[in-house]
């Protein structure tokens, strides 16, 4: 529960304020031409998902949240909640839609995630950083589309990215979930 200051403050960062553990998803330090500097960032709940923005100025604190990451097994979508297991224990944890939130365009059955516990409840997960999905539909390519431009794709996640026009359905690609970025083609 190390206090952390707004010096200290960046993308990505997990804190807790007012016992509710957030994670920084856009940062950006204001220097005005007189006053204090501050910090403003938008900062997205774990518990619920709802982004909000909050301004930090020097002297505030806040603190590391109690999170604990395990690796589990995302299983099925049962129709209103998605199940995992713990591969060691084989014991199972659903979560909401709500709860797993942009995740849930990333994985598929069998794929293993990390689940955040907070307090010792389930309270999201967060897919690897880079997975390798089947693109499942694609626009054809047309005589001439060499010029490096971008083109849709559905993923078999649901995902949809942005492809060089070479790629066709069937091809296996991987992708950077955090920007939901195309990264290469898989051999």
């Amino acid at each position: 529960m190390a206090n952390i200051s707004m010096s200290d403050l960046k993308k990505g960062l997990k804190i807790e304020l007012d016992g509710i553990p957030y994670k920084i998803t856009e940062y950006q330090h204001v220097k005005p031409g007189k006053g204090a500097a501050f910090v403003r960032c938008k900062i997205k709940s774990f518990i619920n998902g709802k982004v909000i923005e909050k301004t930090f100025h020097a002297g505030d604190k806040c603190t590391t949240p109690d999170l604990q990451q395990k690796q589990m097994q995302f299983l099925y979508d049962d129709g209103e909640m998605l199940q995992f297991m713990d591969t060691n224990t084989y014991e199972q944890i659903g979560l909401t839609y709500d709860q797993v939130g942009e995740a849930f365009d990333w994985i598929i059955d069998g794929m293993n995630v990390d689940m955040m516990f907070f307090n010792g409840k389930a309270i999201t997960v967060e897919p690897p950083m880079t997975v390798e999905l089947k693109i499942v539909e694609t626009p054809p390519n047309f005589k001439g589309d060499s010029q490096g431009g971008k083109k849709p794709a559905t993923l078999e996640s649901g995902a949809v990215v942005q492809i060089p026009f070479h790629l066709l359905e069937g091809d296996i690609i991987k992708c950077d979930t955090r920007t939901g970025e195309y990264l290469e083609k898989v051999k």
